[in-house]
């Protein structure tokens, strides 16, 4: 209390102008129109400023949630797209507006772990088996382009074996002629930004930016679009094709992807294994 004292009496001249100060400026502001007119206006513009600031921190800190909640609504409608979309016109058609009828569930998810520079590359993400996610299902960017395939699954989480892998394997075809081929990483690729189809029959003509996509065989829809042909020379030494494409998915960026539920998959699975292996 002593040092209080000490420190207000030194600087008693100090305090003194502050308090006076303000009585001035109080009774200015309060006793002139001008004056107070104006403080006012300074007033609301830092108050606006401060809340308009306010408003951006608010908005960033929503971002997350916000892109959630456009990714889930994006997959919604991929859905409904792929149902309208293959519908045969020339019969009467009734579309039931509830997913439990489409062929092609499309569910949204966020990327939470992503690997490019590996031989073998791994995505995790942030849904699992709660979420209805189960092993071998197809997922494709949100925006455009095969990933992969649904690898392991736990209740909130699930891993993604990555397009970027050895063992990747993707049924496609030539768009403008259905010539089919099989999608693969290539053995000593190591751009995130190409890939290769193989097995293509050399009766097809093949040109430089003809585009690519699924073939409908597997657990992929029909028609997502992968790529286009960025080099056709590709010699092989046998009766099939192989050529390059430049990936429309950007695996570097990828923040969110829709994973695909195929109505028809555990039905078709259990049918191919009655056949012969032979």
């Amino acid at each position: 209390m002593r040092n209080l004292w000490i420190f207000i009496n030194r600087y008693n001249a100090f305090f003194l102008f502050i308090i006076f100060f303000s009585v001035g400026l109080i009774l200015t502001v309060k006793n002139n129109i001008y004056q107070q007119s104006a403080a006012v206006n300074s007033a609301n513009e830092v108050i606006g400023n401060a809340y308009e600031k306010l408003n951006v921190f608010k908005k960033y800190i929503n971002l997350g949630r916000v892109n959630d909640s456009l990714a889930a609504e994006n997959a919604r409608l991929h859905t409904a797209i792929f149902a309208l979309r293959n519908i045969d016109s020339a019969k009467n058609t009734v579309v039931v507006d509830t997913t439990t009828n489409y062929q092609y569930t499309y569910l949204a998810a966020r990327v939470i772990k992503n690997s490019i520079t590996l031989r073998n590359n791994i995505i995790t993400i942030n849904k699992g088996s709660l979420d209805g996610i189960e092993p071998g299902m197809a997922v494709i960017a949100a925006d455009k382009g095969v990933v992969g395939f649904v690898r392991d699954v736990s209740p909130h989480l699930a891993t993604i074996q990555s397009l970027l892998h050895k063992d990747t394997k993707i049924s496609v075809n030539i768009k403008k002629n259905n010539a089919l081929g099989s999608l693969v990483w290539g053995d000593r690729n190591v751009d995130f930004r190409k890939a290769y189809v193989k097995e293509i029959p050399n009766q097809y003509k093949i040109n430089l930016r003809d585009t690519v996509v699924t073939s409908g065989f597997g657990s992929f829809p029909p028609g997502i679009p992968v790529g286009r042909v960025s080099n056709t020379g590709i010699a092989t030494g046998d009766n099939f094709l192989t050529i390059e494409i430049a990936l429309f998915n950007d695996f570097s960026t990828l923040q969110y992807v829709n994973v695909i539920k195929h109505k028809f998959a555990q039905e078709e699975k259990a049918l191919e294994a009655k056949l012969p292996n032979e």
